[in-house]
């Protein structure tokens, strides 16, 4: 797969390698959501979280944007985590009585969604009057042809760049071109550590390209706002993107903290006052020009009704007055943005997001990227192409960008920017060493394994514990217990319910130990990770149905590695799940993702595994061997 041009430089080279990876991707997407559409069951696609039915409508209006928007509520399976969030598209459907389904001809966007709710925006009128009367209704994730076809032309757009300051920027971040720096008096931030120091002082320098690596628990977020805040004294406005709505609303609150004003492009992952503010939507409804083209808009909808039914001359009057109407609305509308882009020093948005029509034409003098780690080479190109400087910062050391072809990820589809430029302009980086979550027995071997040893704890954090004579990380071998690992299909991979049912044993036994008076009162909380969805589901449903956990339940939180990063917990709980005489251990071989798993407990970590099984892979028997130091 590693085809090389001779017409082409060493960084050009690598985005040609970028495309034929990210079309095998594209390709394999395409071709999984086409056999789940045509083979999957309905039951089994609710389960996996592609899909509501039934759902019951709601309300329908058009928003301050002019889009008509539909609203749903899904009916049941509401445990069931789902995959919708805004921007992604979707098809609707309905059953009939044989129970064969019937696809609408025409695809629309989420705008809003959380666990049961969800905003849709609809394409056109006549899409609501389809809808109209439809039941059941279904709505289903459909194939994000958009997001790969911008990844696309961003690729291009990169490979074409000869003369510009993209074409540099090539050079520089994957080319052989080293970054240059400009001198600067260093700037003194006694509320940051060292390092969170030394890291901004290096955004600061950097003309081109500077990452800063933060390990878990060690303040990126804290660094990264006061890098942006810094630079805000020496620009008046930069863009800030992120590869997931999540990640691109915790920088913006901080932000917003700060007292930055933030324009936030496309909707929030969560909705309350505060994060509603910064949004484009609501900044535009609040402009005092907007009650006069809401009351335009209105008309011209009126107009459109009415145009159908008059006599010759009546509709050419119609026309004239929508016409003029129209050019009033479009005036209003460029008012409205330039006032708010103008207002605006922070622009956020996700990485595709920075391709929306509202920023067409926009360049800013640094780009920021959160969480560049998990994001597609590709992705990070699109909002690259906007800036003449990129900060990135992340970890590459815990998740990895999502990647579905085996043949892609293996080829190196999933080796991001910020991995790349860490490998090989390693004076573009600082790496973030004081961590502030941890005890320093949990801390002590992700640090050697994944960091060489650089991490130290925080004093304040260093011994810090829930029980006098505790110990801080415990592993509980399973393979005493002869328990057994069960397939329960491709993507829910495998589950061990009698693990689950002991790690439940082990939590209540220690919830005891504590006492609950004193859980409830200092609000204690505790995570149970597992890395397959089955065994989360189960543990899930445990905790929700036991009566002893029902005090707690607020205080519990269950799900997947994935579902935890950025997160942490006082305590936290690991269900391995692998059982075999084989030593299979599947995915676990990633092990970006067990350095999550293991530093989001502050406190206390309980692993369950089998240690046969896992101690025949070399990092496993290491944290075995670790754990076996400690007790």
């Amino acid at each position: 797969m590693n085809q090389k041009n001779n017409k082409y430089t060493t960084s050009e080279n690598e985005i040609v390698q970028q495309q034929l990876l990210l079309r095998m991707e594209y390709e394999h997407e395409k071709e999984e959501f086409k056999r789940q559409t045509e083979t999957m069951g309905i039951g089994r696609k609710v389960k996996r979280g592609l899909c509501w039915f039934p759902v019951k409508p709601e309300r329908n209006y058009y928003n301050s944007l002019n889009q008509l928007i539909f609203e749903v509520e899904r009916q049941e399976d509401k445990d069931i985590e789902h995959s919708f969030e805004y921007g992604k598209p979707v098809c609707f459907f309905t059953q009939d009585f044989s129970g064969k389904l019937k696809y609408f001809n025409f695809t629309a966007h989420v705008s809003f969604v959380d666990d049961d709710r969800m905003a849709i925006t609809l394409p056109s009128p006549a899409a609501l009057t389809e809808l109209h009367g439809a039941e059941p209704l279904g709505v289903q994730i459909y194939f994000d042809e958009t997001s790969y076809q911008t990844m696309f032309e961003a690729l291009a757009d990169v490979l074409r760049a000869k003369t510009t300051r993209l074409a540099q920027l090539r050079e520089i971040l994957i080319g052989n071109a080293l970054p240059r720096t400009r001198d600067i008096f260093p700037v003194r931030f006694p509320w940051l550590n060292t390092t969170q120091e030394a890291a901004v002082n290096k955004v600061l320098r950097a003309k081109d390209v500077a990452v800063v690596h933060g390990p878990p628990g060690t303040g990126k977020t804290t660094t990264l706002v006061e890098a942006i805040y810094e630079t805000l004294h020496r620009e008046h406005q930069v863009l800030v993107c992120a590869q997931s709505n999540a990640a691109v609303d915790w920088i913006s609150e901080k932000l917003v903290d700060r007292g930055v004003p933030v324009l936030r492009i496309g909707n929030p992952s969560r909705v309350n006052d505060k994060m509603l503010s910064f949004t484009y939507e609501r900044q535009f409804e609040n402009h005092p020009s907007y009650s006069e083209l809401w009351s335009i808009r209105k008309s011209i909808r009126e107009l459109s009704g009415r145009l159908r039914k008059g006599n010759y001359s009546e509709r050419e009057g119609m026309r004239s007055r929508m016409s003029r109407l129209k050019d009033r609305a479009t005036e209003l509308e460029i008012l409205i943005n330039e006032t708010l882009f103008a207002q605006a020093r922070v622009v956020a948005s996700t990485l595709v997001g920075s391709n929306h029509r509202l920023l067409m034409g926009q360049q800013f003098p640094t780009l920021f990227i959160d969480e560049a780690a998990q994001a597609l080479e590709a992705a990070s190109w699109i909002a690259i192409r906007k800036a003449d400087r990129v900060i990135l910062a992340g970890d590459h050391q815990q998740l990895p960008p999502t990647i579905k072809c085996y043949e892609a990820a293996k080829a190196g589809l999933g080796k991001t920017l910020l991995e790349k430029i860490a490998t090989r302009k390693p004076g573009a980086v600082s790496l973030l060493q004081v961590q502030y979550r941890m005890h320093e027995t949990i801390m002590r071997f992700p640090s050697e394994w994944f960091y060489d040893g650089m991490l130290q704890a925080a004093p304040e954090v260093r011994n810090r514990g829930i029980l006098d004579f505790d110990t801080p990380i415990v592993w509980v071998d399973t393979s005493e217990y002869n328990f057994q690992e069960e397939f329960v299909g491709d993507t829910y991979g495998r589950i061990n319910k009698q693990e689950a049912d002991l790690l439940l044993q082990q939590l209540k036994d220690y919830i005891t130990r504590i006492g609950g008076g004193r859980i409830i009162d200092e609000r204690i909380d505790f995570g149970i990770i597992s890395p397959y969805k089955a065994q989360v589901q189960y543990l899930r449903r445990k905790v929700k149905t036991g009566s002893f956990f029902r005090p707690y339940r607020e205080l519990i939180t269950v799900h997947t590695v994935d579902g935890f990063q950025g997160q942490e917990r006082d305590v936290v709980f690991i269900s391995l799940v692998r059982a075999n005489e084989e030593g299979q251990i599947g995915f676990l071989n990633d092990l970006r993702r067990m350095n999550v798993a293991i530093t989001r407990a502050r406190m206390k970590l309980v692993i369950l595994g089998d240690a046969v099984t896992l101690g025949k892979h070399a990092f496993y028997k290491r944290l075995q061997g670790y754990i076996g130091l400690q007790e």
